[in-house]
């Protein structure tokens, strides 16, 4: 059967994975981890690289203890497989559609003074060198995509899909993936639109590479703007 149709998982591995994310990842790591390293490092750049590469360990180690092991299964599970050739022209015209709606929704929500930008980009423009621009490169461009996108699309999306079908996997993960990037609470609404596009770019190709190169080149972006301005 499809990945659409069936998958491996029951309720419990489903909230073994959320606790995982909105309990140990969220209440402990974000709230408690996350000041150490603030204070330790003295800097937020390289503390919020640091956090990132602490939490893609655990939900990665999550989904493979949690949902592939246990049930002797391999990543292709969760999407890591490779895609055709042809799949490049969607990458593209993702990418480019999801630049265009973010820069809309920052100047739409810009009228209620938000803005994009959070404590490491902040941190960034503050120490515009290489080596900064490196550390939030690597941050946003490929650990960020890489863990996300087998945790939330991987796992989470396809579990939703098989149950409450395309329409209602798509939002209900787009919504769950917008609420645990809190308290970044000023690019909830692109975060909310990300989701979508990488939902549809798995749906599209059944890999979540796509949505991984997607996801990294318009993280890529925003911080080659950042370091720009």
């Amino acid at each position: 059967m499809s990945w659409k149709e069936h998958d491996h998982w029951g309720l419990k591995e489903f909230i073994c994975l959320m606790l995982l994310e909105f309990v140990f990842v969220i209440g402990l790591i974000k709230f408690v981890v996350q000041p150490f390293y603030s204070q330790w490092l003295d800097n937020d750049l390289y503390a919020g690289t640091l956090m990132g590469l602490t939490i893609a360990v655990i939900l990665i180690l999550g989904v493979y203890l949690i949902a592939l092991r246990p049930k002797g299964l391999s990543w292709s599970e969760v999407g890591a497989k490779s895609f055709p050739v042809k799949d490049w022209k969607l990458i593209v015209l993702y990418s480019i559609f999801l630049l265009v709606g973010a820069v809309i929704i920052v100047v739409l929500t810009s009228f209620i003074e938000n803005t994009w930008e959070n404590s490491k980009t902040e941190a960034m423009q503050q120490n515009v060198t290489f080596f900064a621009f490196l550390i939030a490169f690597l941050s946003a461009a490929v650990i960020s995509p890489i863990y996300e996108e087998l945790f939330y699309r991987g796992f989470l999306y396809r579990w939703l899909r098989t149950r409450i079908g395309l329409i209602g996997a798509i939002l209900l993960s787009s919504l769950i993936f917008t609420i645990a990037h809190i308290p970044t609470y000023n690019v909830m609404p692109v975060n909310f639109f990300s989701g979508i596009i990488f939902a549809l770019a798995y749906e599209r190709t059944n890999s979540i590479w796509p949505s991984v190169m997607i996801h990294g080149l318009t993280n890529g972006t925003m911080v080659l703007m950042t370091g720009l301005a």
